[in-house]
């Protein structure tokens, strides 16, 4: 039942053209002509989570808006979660939506699923951007190390 449910989500996503996006719902996951994609990759923290009382979530969500605001959006399906929620390779614009995240500091390279990000997030971190000058950490709460 999943891999028919797996099939069919990507080959309706597969199909679908550029769009514009229609709303952001936090930090890595966009509605795209109707359907919740979660960003290939990443992971950003969960919105209204802070870090030291910095509002880390709304702030890594506000960036993607800025990101993908009135562009052309186009994602490429990577696979389905348990729920059936679509993770999408996203380009806004022809730029990697998710690398972009990650490499300014909004969100974190997604190791357990893929390394692809693992550069940008090196790079961040050396830069000592966003999230990580806060020194928050991923997952559900956002805490600082340390705290």
């Amino acid at each position: 039942m999943f891999i028919k449910r797996l099939r069919c989500a990507l080959a309706l996503f597969a199909i679908a053209a550029p769009a514009r996006a229609q709303t952001v719902l936090d930090g890595n996951t966009i509605v795209l002509e109707g359907r919740h994609v979660r960003l290939w990759g990443i992971e950003a923290p969960p919105l209204h989570s802070t870090c030291g009382g910095w509002p880390a979530g709304d702030i890594a969500a506000a960036y993607l808006r800025d990101l993908i605001n009135n562009r052309s959006i186009a994602c490429t399906a990577r696979g389905v979660d348990a729920n059936g929620k679509l993770f999408g390779m996203c380009r806004s614009a022809g730029v990697d939506v998710g690398a972009t995240m990650v490499r300014k500091g909004y969100a974190w390279a997604a190791i357990r699923y893929t390394r692809d990000y693992v550069e940008q997030e090196a790079a961040a971190k050396a830069e000592n951007l966003q999230i990580h000058a806060h020194h928050c950490l991923p997952g559900p709460d956002s805490t600082p190390q340390g705290q």
